[in-house]
């Protein structure tokens, strides 16, 4: 039978997992904490689509140990049929549990086999593997759960144990409540920027999908050059994430005559259209949430430059009283640090997305032309410090850019 404490480090999970907003952000959370439950190695966690399941993240403390501090894994996407054909999709068919002791000797007469073609590629040894369904009450299979190579007190790996199995069974039963939740809270945020897609083409589903990973990205790699304390950026992350999917949802107070004109706005015209950010800000007026503060200064300061040249500059969106003024009498910008670094690190996401991807009113930019300009913008237009975080995260950039492709893409 599993052990109390191990019962009990479940039960606070549970807590911590009903805590968090973000379904990505739960997803991957649910992978860490069902293999620490188990001692496992490595691990994925798919998401059922229709007649597929999808990877949605994995992780592998052996391969994770020979990056660079700071570094994140980089893994491949792909979609499985649910079928009897390989295990994770037969899981998902079936909604049983599959233990299997040694992948590379599956007993004879299974439906299923291991494909070692991924082992090869990465340069991996799986061994033990332990995949589950995550059902919710009614039975309904969200997606898989797969847990690789149990480590035993010796190091070695080992297969994973009945207890395993009923260990990683509670919790999974309880990380779908909270799954069914993020997805609810999910499927709002969505709703609000289709709302904003009516009004605005550029503001599709792939394009916040990708700023709002771009951003996470970036914090994280800035949160740790900060040396943050890694309790308070899984908490900013889950806050961040949403808030910056909704970085241009002031959009809808915009009149349709400025936001489709498919020319270059008047002098006139940018001056309305630049009331985007105080209208976005003005919707989260709770200032007794962290994820309105967030949202809040997304949406207000995501258009400021690192010297002082963006917009709105130094106004209250709730009021519209001017909070600092110039020697003329003028509206102060922010620049540097008084900018939020929620706004910096979103300007660099939304630019890098706008300049990469094809336009109405454009083509896409070469790859090279982006990051060049990206870099001759340092200092000026964005942070210095987050470009440099920029770069070291790349691969994961592009990874993100691939991932959410938009429709003629």
């Amino acid at each position: 039978m599993p052990q109390s404490d191990d019962i009990q480090r479940i039960i606070q999970i549970d807590s911590e997992l009903n805590k968090i907003r973000d379904y990505d952000i739960l997803l991957e959370r649910v992978l860490l904490e069902a293999r620490r439950v188990v001692r496992a190695d490595a691990g994925s966690i798919y998401v059922k689509e229709g007649d597929v399941i999808s990877i949605k993240y994995a992780q592998n403390d052996t391969k994770q140990k020979s990056l660079k501090p700071g570094e994140k894994q980089a893994y491949p996407h792909f979609s499985i049929p649910v079928d009897d054909k390989t295990i994770s999709g037969y899981v998902a068919m079936t909604g049983e549990l599959v233990n299997i002791p040694d992948v590379y000797n599956l007993s004879p007469g299974l439906p299923y086999s291991y494909n070692a073609s991924y082992d090869a590629k990465v340069n991996y040894r799986t061994t033990s593997m332990l995949t589950l369904p995550l059902k919710t009450q009614n039975n309904v299979v969200l997606g898989v759960i797969q847990i690789i190579n149990a480590i035993g007190p010796d190091g070695e790996v080992e297969p994973f144990t009945k207890d395993d199995e009923a260990l990683v069974t509670h919790f999974a039963s309880n990380a779908t409540v909270a799954l069914q939740r993020a997805y609810m809270t999910r499927s709002m945020i969505i709703r609000m920027i289709r709302m904003a897609e009516l009004r605005d083409p550029k503001e599709t589903g792939p394009h916040v999908n990708r700023v709002a990973g771009y951003s996470l990205e970036l914090y994280e790699r800035w949160a740790y050059r900060r040396g943050l304390e890694q309790a308070e950026i899984e908490k900013n992350k889950d806050l961040f994430k949403l808030a910056a999917m909704l970085h241009d949802v002031g959009k809808v107070a915009i009149s349709d005559l400025i936001l489709k004109k498919p020319a270059k706005f008047t002098p006139e015209e940018y001056v309305i259209m630049q009331t985007h950010t105080t209208s976005g800000a003005r919707l989260f007026d709770d200032p007794q949430s962290d994820f309105d503060t967030i949202a809040a200064e997304v949406a207000l300061t995501h258009h400021e430059n690192w010297d002082g040249t963006g917009y709105p500059g130094w106004v209250d969106p709730f009021t519209g009283e001017v909070l600092r003024k110039d020697a003329e009498g003028r509206v102060l910008k922010r620049k540097g640090e008084e900018i939020p670094v929620w706004g910096r690190i979103v300007a660099i996401a939304d630019v890098y997305d706008a300049l990469m991807c094809r336009r109405v009113y454009k083509e896409a930019w070469d790859e090279d032309a982006v990051l060049k300009e990206l870099k001759s913008l340092s200092g000026t237009k964005f942070d210095p410090e987050l470009i440099e975080a920029f770069f070291e995260v790349y691969p994961r950039i592009q990874e993100i850019h691939e991932r959410y492709m938009d429709a003629e893409e």
